[in-house]
């Protein structure tokens, strides 16, 4: 869950912001609530957070001045919701590189939109992030380090899932007999690597295509396919249906 800190002065249009959307669902999970401005900023230094919101009805130039002190040092998502269609008002929150303005009336539909927005962006920022890190090395820097040589293997498979994995390249890697681990993990999980390494990548484009505004051919490549066509082909055979179906009936479930 992406943590949220809400600034907004009002206990009665928090409780409206909380109740607009189904916040765990978009992936989202309110942390802090600030009243003033101070203690927004007291807030942000203290504690790490995924987003930043701000109701612009009540704060106006207070909330202005939280993301120009925030801007300083952080370029975290900040989106302000509220307040009036001021043009010098949205000029300004601009310059600040606001992720986005919403003014009264807020609709819950373009709230929602903004948001998932916002989570693409983290995400990608995530993926970029350790895009240039050796899944190896990453594996053994991660706290779920195990003994257990078949989590490894999974953890390998959850960090390098938008490259091209083989059991090959991963026993390699930790050392052990490409064979003697195929056996291994079958044994213990009752499906092959293969059949693991389809069903993660799978299950991770299908979150993708319900939870975030990607296209389907940066989703292909985030789960490993750079063969646009092939991902199609294996996404129906997994699911029954085309991606963008797949997508279509998400939204109308909503």
């Amino acid at each position: 869950m992406y943590k949220v800190l809400l600034v907004d002065p009002e206990h009665s249009t928090r409780n409206n912001i909380m109740k607009m959307l189904d916040w765990k669902h978009c992936g989202f999970t309110f942390q802090d609530y600030a009243e003033t401005e101070i203690r927004a900023l007291n807030l942000f230094s203290e504690r790490q957070y995924s987003v930043i919101i701000i109701n612009m009805t009540k704060m106006k130039d207070k909330g202005l001045l939280v993301c120009e002190r925030i801007r300083k040092e952080s370029s975290i998502p900040i989106l302000l919701i509220g307040g009036n269609k001021d043009f010098q008002l949205v000029r300004k929150a601009l310059s600040l590189q606001v992720n986005d303005y919403l003014p009264n009336p807020v609709k819950p539909d373009e709230f929602k939109t903004s948001l998932l927005t916002i989570k693409q962006t983290i995400e990608k920022k995530l993926f970029s992030s350790n895009k240039n890190q050796k899944p190896a090395k990453r594996i053994l820097d991660s706290p779920k380090r195990t003994t257990n040589i078949i989590e490894k293997v999974k953890d390998y498979v959850e960090e390098a899932i938008n490259e091209n994995i083989t059991l090959k390249e991963i026993s390699d890697t930790l050392h052990y007999n490409c064979s003697y681990l195929g056996q291994k993990f079958k044994c213990q999980e009752n499906m092959t690597f293969n059949e693991y390494l389809l069903q993660r990548r799978m299950e991770r484009a299908k979150y993708l295509l319900h939870h975030t505004n990607m296209k389907i051919y940066e989703i292909s490549y985030s789960v490993g396919y750079t063969d646009l066509d092939w991902f199609y082909k294996k996404f129906k055979l997994y699911t029954g249906v085309s991606a963008s179906e797949y997508r279509k009936l998400q939204s109308k479930a909503q």
